[in-house]
């Protein structure tokens, strides 16, 4: 366990003289000692650096996996959306959602999608129905509507003689409803 989060190199440390990303590794490897089946995080990730939050996700997923429920709280709606299959939005102290990640999703009017072209644009492509935007010569942003299909939108693509190496979702998907939801 100490190997797999990273801890081994510290097991003769002293819990107070760890870095906050040390001592968060600290507590997930304290509640797994005894395999629980139910493990409850509050804010696991919190003021960890990048890589190291994808490191936990990583083990999150992987103990997930192994049969361990995990509940999870987190201000950090990315990671909610990485890991969690169901999830609960509170308001003011009210349950405001409580449903399947996908079902919530599924709600987006809206979908945002990040792709990475084969070769540099020099401008933005009009294409009817779909708002496009550059990030920068390489990555193009597509808004795609849900009624509109993704596919006709890499049909027009590819009658501009538009190359797509690679697709994903953008990552503010569950921000965007999450802030429509508690707006109401």
């Amino acid at each position: 366990m100490l190997k797999r989060l990273g801890l081994w190199d510290k097991r003769h440390d002293q819990a107070r003289t760890l870095s906050g990303g040390f001592k968060r590794r600290l507590m997930i490897a304290k509640a797994l000692i005894h395999e629980p089946k139910l493990l409850i995080l509050d804010e696991p990730t919190a003021g960890v650096d990048i890589e190291l939050r994808r490191e936990m996700w990583d083990f999150l997923k992987e103990i997930n996996s192994n049969g361990t429920t995990i509940i999870l709280t987190t201000h950090y709606l990315e990671e909610a959306e990485q890991l969690c299959r169901n999830i609960g939005i509170i308001d003011h102290g009210e349950i405001v959602v409580d449903t399947s990640m996908k079902e919530l999703l599924r709600k987006l009017d809206v979908q945002g999608f990040v792709l990475d072209l084969e070769d540099p644009l020099k401008e933005v492509p009009t294409i009817k129905d779909y708002s496009l935007r550059l990030e920068d010569p390489l990555t193009l942003i597509a808004a795609v509507n849900k009624e509109k299909s993704i596919n006709n939108l890499f049909d027009e693509l590819n009658k501009l003689n538009i190359k797509v190496k690679s697709m994903r979702n953008e990552s503010n998907r569950l921000e965007e409803l999450f802030i429509e939801m508690v707006k109401k």
